[in-house]
């Protein structure tokens, strides 16, 4: 089994970082843990995708609130101020539809492991590491206005050296979100203190739509179970 060694990375303020890498396990308080910045994370990534001869596909994963999607896209940015074209795919972007959320009777569990189309995503992973490839890909993502995910927003040309996956679920090993890992180069795992996660959760949900007590009831009741599934 592939397993990981870390290093401590302020890529989101309060965010802690780790890189997994082939080879090693992390077993933190075992493993030292090395202070570093995001510029270094960046360099890393780009001295790979400079010598690949295909997209390099770098995970970004965490439990909710850990600031995944902020720090996938200052990775991306940073990487195209580089010269090297990036963007940033969202997990969330394969979550099911509400209609079919009702139609299965998950729509109370949704952003479970269950709730998102595993293999879609597999699929895509695939055609985006293919070598060679001509045609350009679109990309879902999600909107949060709309709770629902929108097909074909973004874009992986050609030319793109590194996506960036970012989401909760991608180191699953349960089937099917176990065919996610080897399709990932390199992937880094962001945490933060629980409180400060919250907090951020119960904003974001208030934004959405949700009523205070209602977004208290679901970081609690559906935040908190993901993200000891996540852990």
């Amino acid at each position: 089994m592939e397993s990981a060694v870390a290093s401590e990375n302020p890529i989101y303020p309060e965010s802690r970082c780790h890189i997994l890498i082939p080879g090693f396990r992390i077993v933190e308080g075992m493993v030292g843990m090395v202070r570093t910045t995001a510029g270094a994370v960046v360099s890393a990534i780009a001295e790979q995708a400079v010598v690949s001869d295909r997209t390099v596909v770098v995970g970004l994963v965490g439990p909710p609130g850990v600031g995944k999607t902020y720090s996938a896209s200052r990775i991306a940015a940073a990487l195209n101020a580089l010269g090297l074209p990036a963007t940033v795919l969202a997990m969330d972007g394969f979550h099911l539809s509400n209609a079919q959320l009702d139609r299965l009777g998950l729509r109370q569990e949704k952003g479970s492991p269950q709730t998102f189309d595993v293999w879609g995503l597999i699929e895509l992973l695939h055609r985006i590491r293919r070598p060679g490839r001509t045609a350009p890909i679109f990309i879902p993502d999600y909107r949060r206005d709309l709770h629902d995910p929108i097909a074909a927003t973004g874009l992986v040309d050609p030319d793109t050296r590194v996506v960036v996956v970012e989401g909760n679920y991608l180191l699953l090993d349960e089937s099917p979100w176990g065919g996610v890992r080897p399709l990932l180069d390199v992937t880094w795992y962001l945490d933060a203190p629980d409180d400060v996660r919250r907090e951020r959760l119960l904003l974001r949900h208030v934004a959405g739509g949700r009523l205070p007590h209602e977004a208290a009831a679901w970081v609690t009741e559906v935040d908190t179970l993901n993200a000891t599934t996540i852990e």
